[in-house]
Formats: C-alpha cells, sequence, structure tokens
C-alpha cells in the first residue's frame, strides 16, 4: 500500500515538473528582436522591433509613426502569410499619405473646417482632405518618432511607445503626453493600448490605421471577405465627409453589417451616402458601448479561413474599403494596391466630435488620463 501511494506521489510530481516546463517552454518562446530600419532625413535612426508569439505569429512595429509594419496569421492550414498592406522601406512611409499601420493623432478621423470652439476659444487646424481637418494635421502622429522600449512579460511581448506632443502643434492647445503599448500574446491577439495627459483641454481622439486583407500577403482585394460590425446605426455624412449629427438606422441600408456580409454585396449600391465615400468610409455607432472591453466586429476570409475578431472600450468604428487606392502604390511582396484592396477598421470616438455636441465628448482635460484599449485577435475557421 505505501509502495502505490508513492508511485502515486511520484506520478503527480512528474505531471506537475511538466506542466512546470511546458508553461516555462512557452514564456522562454515569446521573443523580441530589434534591427535597424533605416533613418530620417535628419539622420535620426529608425528602429524596426520583432513580436515572435508561441505560436508563431510575427508582428513587425517601427517607432516611426508607431506603425504596424507587418502583422502575419495562420490560415486554416497552419500557413502564416501578412495580413497588413505596406512597405517594406522607411523612406516609403515617410513619403506616404495613406496612414499605412500607423496610430493617428492627436485627433482620428475628420474635424469640419478645421475648427473648433473650446471653453470660448477657437482653435484653427491645417486643412489637409479637402476643405477639412483628417488625422491629426500635415504632421500628425504618423509622422513623427516616437521613444521607444521593449516589453516582455510571462504571456506577451510588446513595444512600448511614448510621445510627447506640444502645445501648439498643428493647432491643438495643451501639451499632449501620449502612451501607445502594442502587445502580441500567446493567444494571437495584438493588444493596443492607449493613455494620454494633458496640462490644457484638449480634444482626443486616437486610433490605429492598419489596411487589413486577410486574403494573405495581398494577393488578392477584400470583396468576397466577410464583415460584421455589430451598429444598428451609423451617422451619416455630407458631400465632404463630414457627419450630418444625425444617427441613422443600418436596416434595409448598405451599411447593415449586423450579420456577416460581403464587402461587396452592397458596395455598389447606388446610395447617395456611398457616393459621397466612393464606397465605405463612415462611421459605425457600436451597440452597447459602455467603455467596457466588448467584442464588436470581425472580418472573415471564407477562402483563407482567417478570421479576425476586434474587441474595442470605444464607442464608435470607421470602415474604409480602400476606395482611394488607385494602383500608384507599389507595396510589400510586390503588389500593386488598387481600390478595394483592403478594410481600415479603426476603433474611434466619432468624427467631428468637437462640433457635435450630440455625440460623445472628446475633450480631455488637465488631471484626466485618456485610456482606452482595443484588441485585434487572429484565428480560424
Amino acid at each position: 500500500m505505501k509502495a502505490k501511494i508513492l508511485l502515486i506521489l511520484f506520478f503527480i510530481a512528474m505531471v506537475v515538473a511538466a506542466c512546470g516546463q511546458k508553461k516555462e517552454k512557452t514564456r522562454n518562446s515569446l521573443k523580441i528582436s530589434t534591427a535597424p530600419f533605416g533613418n530620417m532625413p535628419d539622420g535620426t535612426p529608425i528602429t524596426l522591433f520583432t513580436l515572435v508569439n508561441s505560436n508563431g505569429m510575427i508582428v513587425k512595429i517601427t517607432n516611426y509613426g508607431a506603425i504596424v509594419q507587418s502583422l502575419t496569421a495562420p490560415d486554416k492550414n497552419g500557413k502564416f502569410e501578412d495580413v497588413t498592406l505596406g512597405y517594406d522601406k522607411l523612406e516609403d512611409y515617410i513619403r506616404d499619405k495613406s496612414y499605412f499601420g500607423c496610430i493617428v493623432g492627436r485627433f482620428g478621423n475628420r474635424i469640419a473646417k478645421g475648427k473648433f470652439t473650446l471653453d470660448g476659444v477657437e482653435y484653427t487646424l491645417a486643412t489637409n482632405n479637402g476643405p477639412n481637418h483628417l488625422h491629426g494635421g500635415i504632421k500628425g502622429f504618423n509622422k513623427v518618432v516616437w521613444d521607444a522600449e521593449p516589453i516582455k512579460n510571462r504571456e506577451s511581448v510588446g513595444v512600448k511607445l511614448t510621445y510627447l506632443s506640444k502645445d501648439g502643434e498643428e493647432g491643438y492647445p495643451g501639451n499632449l503626453h501620449c502612451t501607445v503599448m502594442y502587445t502580441l500574446t500567446n493567444h494571437n491577439e495584438m493588444q493596443i493600448e492607449y493613455k494620454a495627459t494633458t496640462d490644457k483641454a484638449t480634444p482626443v481622439n486616437l486610433t490605429h490605421h492598419s489596411y487589413f486583407n486577410l486574403s494573405g500577403n495581398g494577393r488578392r482585394n477584400i470583396l468576397d471577405q466577410q464583415l460584421w460590425i455589430n451598429a444598428d446605426f451609423y451617422t451619416p455624412v455630407d458631400e465632404t465627409l463630414i457627419p450630418t449629427g444625425e444617427l441613422a438606422p443600418v436596416k434595409d441600408t448598405p451599411f447593415d453589417f449586423t450579420k456577416p456580409t460581403a464587402i461587396g454585396a452592397r458596395i455598389h449600391d447606388k446610395n447617395q451616402q456611398l457616393e459621397y465615400g466612393h464606397g465605405y468610409d463612415h462611421n459605425w455607432v457600436l451597440n452597447d458601448a459602455d467603455g467596457s472591453l466588448k467584442l464588436q466586429a470581425s472580418l472573415y476570409d471564407p477562402v483563407s479561413g482567417r478570421l479576425m475578431e476586434i474587441y474595442t472600450e470605444e464607442p464608435g468604428l470607421q470602415f474604409y474599403s480602400g476606395n482611394f487606392l488607385d494602383g500608384s502604390i507599389i507595396g510589400k511582396y510586390g503588389v500593386r494596391y488598387t481600390r478595394n484592396y483592403c478594410a481600415v477598421l479603426e476603433t474611434q470616438h466619432f468624427p467631428d466630435s468637437p462640433n457635435q455636441l450630440n455625440f460623445p465628448s472628446t475633450i480631455l482635460r488637465p488631471g484626466e488620463t485618456y485610456h482606452t484599449v482595443t484588441i485585434y485577435k487572429f484565428l480560424t475557421k
């Protein structure tokens, strides 16, 4: 009997040891490395951070523009391919006007006529998108060099990026201290955590601008990929893509993605809103947005089997279907980017919020902390 008990205890000890070794192996299989990614025109060196999880998923991030340069995810057969658009060289990102893979700010999306009034003071911003201000202006957060440091934890690897947007930069008030943390987990999640503080009241609306294409290595357009957005309403726009202030129901319109629907199914519908955006370039009002992290959207490619889920704390989601890609850009893998070659899915507050009193506020004040989290999770089915 004593021998039997000893044998059982020995077996338990072996199982515990094996589990510990497995956990240690998983932790050690998380990797982060750095490499030069060229130099800015003034000689400032730029770094490319490569994050690898235990499943073999790879995310590459550069401190120029806080850009996700590459993200590989497996297909249904386990083949890893890049699911983002972009460039191989820093010089192309410096010239880029499409915001490939970057963090945009101080205010993502549009502000009407580049003006807003805050606490009785009118502020004037650059008008870099027709008559309007877009994505932070002429030199937004996508065009600056961020301070960066690698982060490694037991279950994830990441990059912490910080930037000080000084008072008056691009016309915005206040010194805005920004932190963006990219994290790759062993659950095939790319998590993005944003924080900011200010010494003067200012609008803040940070978002991520990857051009996703789940076909892998940009082999075809996204019209057959299926989009789901948990939103019963969207914000209609005028001819310059500024919200009218209305929250319109998506039911019986081309904007209804409450069930997974092929992006190309209704993109050519003779709908005035689609004509304004030359396709989808609109903000959806997410259901049950209460500031907690929730699954609010997904993108699925039936051919590769790749599924991307989007979890966010934000009240809105901008979906842009690559309407202005005209074939003039040759990106990674020698692919020529043409119209409808991507799905940009930006978690955000609503466009033009500083001028729309009925929209959720984007004003950050001294003593407050801007904080929001978005997760892009990759699966197969």
